[in-house]
């Protein structure tokens, strides 16, 4: 049976998880090559990934493998645009982690790419790496929701937050993230569209938050706190919540309540069935990272894409509701940090108020 020849581009922490899931936990595909512009990376990859060849640039990557298929975007989200766009221009298949870029244009520009490289080649799948998409639990609750079980879902909450680290990384990492609402909110987002259905058309969005543990954020436009409010022009509205700083660990939850019901997901985090019974009460431990949570469906992830890719079938979502996600958590970014509303007409366009 042939397999899928992959190449990862980015060796950080996501791009090393990625390697080792394509590599040795799908067994219809195989890594032949990496990338990274970090030569301690391109070391990792020569112990952990038999085999696979590693370039210093990605661009001579794409040149010197004409056996290779598919290409998975793991690098720093300011080259995941420019990154997918020339795979998908070469007729590679192509997984990008999420988001796809910090900006709706150039967000768009990768629609725009895959929507002209079908034309020549309708089976090429391009995917943006929402990972809850592929977990069991989420998609037991949307099952649940479409067979009608909780009525017309109507209002949705959902949080990512982050357990606290008090290195500073992502102070730093806020010079490249797009800010809190665009890189841990953007998961949530895309769920609300999932949940509500992906033609759903933003109205408006407002968004506060605070520096409660990193006020150097500032500098940046960014905070380690937010909430955000998304409402939508068929009378549904989603409540988001972002934060840098829970100590315990890694909490992500979601609720969904319909006219007839409600669905919650995760929330209740534990890493596993195991009380800790102490003198001072009884508690259970949670994951300590987003990756501890949803490891498996990352995964599930790598080898549905890998199947969507051999056997031509339809990919697991539609890459343009990535751009509506990045629409909307840049919005709300810029409302967090002006502080004003931001609105939409009916077909989902920016209204710009009027200069008095």
């Amino acid at each position: 049976m042939s397999k899928l020849q992959v190449a990862i581009a980015g060796l950080g922490r996501m791009g090393a998880r990625h390697a080792l899931h394509f590599n040795n936990l799908t067994p219809r595909a195989q890594v032949v090559a990496v990338s990274s512009p970090k030569q301690e990376e391109l070391d990792w990859a020569k112990a952990n990934l038999e085999g696979a060849r590693t370039y210093l640039d990605y661009d001579e990557m794409l040149r010197s493998e004409p056996s290779l298929q598919a290409v998975v975007v793991a690098s720093a989200t300011s080259v995941h645009a420019e990154q997918a766009i020339k795979a998908i221009n070469k007729g590679l298949h192509v997984l990008c982690e999420k988001p796809l870029s910090t900006r709706v244009e150039e967000s768009q520009a990768v629609v725009d790419a895959y929507r002209t490289s079908q034309k020549t080649n309708p089976s090429q799948k391009v995917v943006c790496g929402f990972s809850r998409r592929f977990d069991s639990s989420y998609r037991d609750a949307f099952d649940k929701m479409k067979s009608g079980l909780i009525g017309r879902p109507s209002v949705f909450r959902s949080q990512t937050c982050d357990k606290l680290d008090p290195s500073g990384f992502f102070v730093e990492y806020a010079q490249f993230s797009g800010g809190i609402f665009v890189d841990c909110s953007i998961h949530d987002i895309d769920l609300a569209l999932w949940f509500f259905g992906e033609d759903s058309v933003i109205k408006s969005v407002t968004a506060v938050g605070i520096t409660a543990v990193s006020p150097e954020l500032r500098k940046y436009n960014d905070r380690d706190n937010a909430l955000g409010i998304v409402e939508f022009y068929d009378g549904r509205i989603a409540q988001l919540f972002c934060s840098r700083m829970m100590a315990a660990g890694q909490e992500d939850s979601t609720e969904v309540t319909g006219t007839a019901g409600k669905l919650a997901i995760n929330t209740q985090p534990a890493s596993n069935l195991v009380n800790i019974y102490e003198p001072s009460g009884i508690r259970r431990e949670i994951p300590p990272h987003y990756y501890g949570r949803f490891r498996e469906a990352f995964i599930t992830e790598a080898n549905e894409f890998t199947a969507s890719c051999l056997d031509d079938t339809p990919p697991p979502m539609r890459l343009e509701g990535a751009v509506a996600a990045v629409r909307i958590g840049c919005a709300l970014q810029e409302s967090l940090i002006t502080g004003k509303k931001i609105e939409f007409d009916e077909k989902g366009e920016r209204i710009v108020p009027a200069k008095l």
